[in-house]
């Protein structure tokens, strides 16, 4: 006897899951509902089987093949249009003929005892039997009434509450007689309950009901989709449940990683290859997919991640369905009933009421409220910039595919034959994301100078130096180990300007790529001595005089970055004796964290005071920024070491100019008018301030940005960790005041900050908000909002431009002041979401 699997429906009820592939795909425990069906079959010897398709069908084609892999054999027949439940079997009466069939739904989850159905069919002599089921809501079905030998006397499709006289209904799961068939007009759109069964009862034809006994779900609704699954992970339908119980109810597929420190509360499912960390929590009736990555803190609950799904830490999910390829990012909030479709962003702190349907290919701004369907709009991102380049979740953000559209706008926007530098940190996602970015470049008719890893200045000053057209530079973000940055260079070496950022964003969310012909594909070299020309620029540009007089000692921490591929014999040619430590190249640890940050200055304190060392200086793992230790083993850091390297600067050049972001203490202006130096103060963002030095010219003598970076412009318009080290070599020898004397008499600011969340939608709001509490005081709008008071205290409003937050900064006299300040600003902002 062969089957006939109905497949083509298009599962409208079910979307938006079923927006963009058919609903027997859907999996029920990670395998699609039909599989499901199929093994059934399989197991009561029907391995010839019919699969009728239409809705996406080549996608069910391309899924199950032949059959081979499942031990059978399949025969698809297409309709080009819907022809219903038996116009549809009718379509596919050449493979028929001859011999009684057997129909079933490839969306029903079941475990009905298919041979005992045969049995029943045959000892009845039945021209058509009906798999029944009693349910407790017979609305959604057709009901059926039999008398006491199982023949069918009354039915009636899909009925009201007062229509119903049968809790007994119709599985769709039937086994007929080849004949039936000719009573299926060809071509046409024809129903079993509407229009044949009727037909037959009518003419006395034998129709019986199977009475089943087993497990039957019509997967039609978000919620018996929800039910189908806990069915299963509770053992009340009999199917295969791939992977291994490794305790009662909590079964892991193959390759899984689980954490010994997450808690699991069966019964629960975790795919292939998925992954568990630490503190995550998944309760009962939770479903992982194939590749899915729960990160710490999340939850999930009664919730169904489809393959390749991502959750970030402490997202919280209850009662939902997320479909394949999207991430839901840290904090945020998913309902009960809600449902996301395939390859959608939920940004951090996002909240999904309730019901909420989001179909596919939509992002969900950080920080929103979504209380309705996310149909039509696109809510898309913003930009792909952010304050370091384009960033992201290392192959859950940021993939190799996403590196090469990324490369291929970049090319796009530069002429046939230009030339790039690329260039990387220590790490293996970073060679990875290089190797997809440099195919790309040449690809695009673009010729390609890998410098390989070195430096992030190093990358930076051959970009400026070799008449390239650019460079792109990829490196793990700092504090966040599985994140990476890929930074996009323009001719000077420095972050493309706002301009061309949005230049390459329109070309890569248009994906309007240029292709080049075989003979102009570009070349990729390796240039030579990159860092030997760069130390050879260096030293002859930055003032090092005195530094081999001084006799000068210092510790160096390399942070097992690529700084250490130059500092050593950097020092070595100024002439200084330099203790160095974690000098190499650890790709394993290619970015700082808080943690290990803090344990390397504690340790580099205790080297340098042991040691008698003038002072310390360790750098982030690209040699971008640097952090200060003084001559008594002291971090001087942010603001402070700012100021420090500012006084040593202005008391020697008595003139000039500095760039300081508005968010820099206002000590600073102190400092600088003490020697006659003038502040420039710019927006916050990093190309700000190279756009200040550029612009002043030789009255620029220093930038710094009071987290680490400082810009040198005798040598460059960058921040460069190395050269702010080399500069202040030479200051420090040539001064006869160690770097605990200056910052010592440097007077201490009261400068607080706090961030507040805040949904995009409302920024705008927030910021007029702002401007009408400040009254008739003073305003500096150079970035967001600062209001001076009478006093010259300050706080200034700063909307965060990649994230859904509001910065807030406030400064004055003491301590109290400040935080009054603060706790006052940080008020108006939140009144002004509510």
């Amino acid at each position: 006897m062969k089957a006939v699997v109905m497949a083509g429906g298009e599962g409208t009820r079910l979307r938006p899951m079923t927006a963009n592939q058919p609903k027997p795909l859907l999996p029920v425990v990670n395998k699609p509902i039909m599989e499901h069906v199929l093994l059934l079959l399989r197991k009561h010897g029907f391995t010839e089987t019919v699969v009728t398709v239409q809705f996406l069908a080549t996608l069910i084609r391309n899924y199950f093949g032949d059959g081979e892999e499942l031990g059978m054999k399949l025969h698809y027949v297409a309709e080009e249009v819907p022809l219903g439940t038996a116009g549809s079997v009718k379509n596919a009466e050449e493979h028929l003929r001859g011999e009684p069939f057997i129909v079933i739904s490839g969306d029903a989850l079941t475990d009905i005892d298919l041979t005992d159905m045969v049995r029943f069919h045959r000892e009845k002599g039945a021209k058509v039997t009906i798999a029944l089921k009693r349910v407790p809501n017979p609305l959604e079905f057709g009901i059926i009434i039999v008398d006491d030998e199982g023949r069918i006397q009354r039915f009636l499709e899909k009925p009201t509450w007062g229509q119903v006289f049968s809790d007994t209904v119709n599985t769709g799961i039937y086994i007929m007689e080849p004949d039936v068939l000719e009573r299926v007009a060809a071509g046409e759109v024809v129903d079993w309950s509407g229009d044949v069964f009727p037909e037959l009862l009518q003419d006395g034809e034998p129709l019986y009901g199977y009475i089943a006994e087993g497990y039957w779900e019509d997967v039609g609704t978000h919620e018996s989709y929800l039910s189908a699954q806990a069915d299963v992970l509770s053992g009340k339908v009999d199917v295969e449940i791939d992977g291994f119980e490794v305790s009662p109810g909590v079964w892991v597929g193959e390759g899984a990683q689980v954490s010994s420190e997450a808690v699991l509360k069966g019964p629960l499912y975790i795919g292939d290859y998925a992954k568990v960390e630490a503190g995550a929590e998944l309760r009962e009736f939770t479903v992982l997919g194939s590749n899915a990555v729960v990160r710490s803190e999340a939850f999930a609950h009664r919730t169904v991640l489809h393959d390749n799904v991502f959750i970030g830490r402490g997202a919280n999910l209850r009662g939902a369905v997320i479909g394949k390829n999207t991430d839901i990012m840290s904090g945020a909030r998913v309902e009960e009933g809600a449902v996301v479709g395939e390859d959608c962003v939920i940004e951090s702190e996002a909240y999904l009421n309730n019901d909420v349907k989001v179909y596919p290919f939509k992002t969900i701004e950080a920080g929103a409220v979504v209380s309705t369907n996310v149909i039509w709009e696109s809510r898309g991102q913003r930009s792909l910039f952010g304050p370091r380049g384009v960033s992201g979740l290392i192959n859950v953000e940021i993939t190799p595919e996403l590196a090469v559209r990324l490369a291929n706008a970049y090319a796009t926007t530069l002429k046939k034959g230009a030339t790039v530098t690329t260039a990387r940190d220590v790490s293996r996602a970073a060679r990875t994301l290089k190797r997809a970015i440099i195919s790309a470049l040449t690809a695009a008719a673009v010729e390609v100078r890998d410098l390989e890893v070195v430096p992030l200045p190093v990358a930076r000053f051959h970009t400026s130096q070799s008449g390239v057209d650019g460079g792109i530079t990829v490196r793990t973000t700092p504090g966040d180990p599985e994140s990476v940055d890929i930074l996009f260079l323009d001719s000077d070496g420095a972050d493309l300007s706002p301009a061309a950022q949005r230049k390459l964003d329109r070309v890569f969310s248009r994906a309007e790529y240029r292709r080049a012909f075989p003979g102009e594909i570009g070349e990729l070299t390796f240039p030579s001595r990159n860092v030997e020309s760069y130390a050879h620029d260096l030293l002859r540009a930055v003032d090092t005089s005195g530094v081999a007089e001084a006799n000068l000692k210092v510790v160096v921490d390399c942070a097992g970055g690529s700084g250490s591929l130059i500092l050593p014999s950097l020092l070595g040619r100024v002439g200084v004796d330099v203790l160095t430590v974690n000098n190499r190249l650890d790709e394993s640890s290619p970015t700082d964290t808080t943690a290990k940050r803090d344990r390397d200055l504690a340790r580099l304190g205790e080297l340098v005071s042991g040691s008698g060392a003038d002072f310390g200086v360790r750098f982030d793992p690209v040699a971008e920024r640097l952090s200060i230790v003084d001559d008594k083993g002291e971090v001087v850091d942010g603001d402070r070491a700012l100021l420090v390297v500012l006084e040593l600067v202005c008391a020697e050049r008595g003139g000039g100019r500095v760039a300081l972001p508005v968010t820099t203490t206002r000590i600073a202006e102190r400092v600088a008018a003490a020697h006659d130096v003038r502040v420039h103060w710019t927006a916050t963002a990093t190309s700000e301030l190279t756009k200040a030095v550029r612009s002043e010219g030789d009255e620029m003598i220093l930038a710094g940005d009071g987290r680490g970076g400082f810009i040198i412009p005798e040598f460059g318009h960058t921040s460069d960790g190395i050269a702010a080290f080399v500069r202040l070599l030479g200051l420090v020898a040539r001064t006869r005041r160690s770097l605990g004397q200056i910052e010592g008499s440097i007077p201490q600011a009261h400068l607080l900050r706090r961030s507040v969340p805040t949904p995009w939608a409302v920024k705008g709001s927030v910021m007029r908000a702002v401007v009408e509490a400040a009254g008739d005081r003073e305003l500096d709008t150079t970035d967001g909002v600062r209001v001076i008071e009478s006093d010259g205290s300050w706080a200034l409003v700063l909307p965060d431009t990649a994230e859904a937050v509001t910065h807030l900064w406030a400064e004055g006299p003491d301590s109290d002041t400040a935080r009054r300040l603060l706790d006052d600003w940080a008020a108006v902002v939140e009144r002004a979401e509510g």
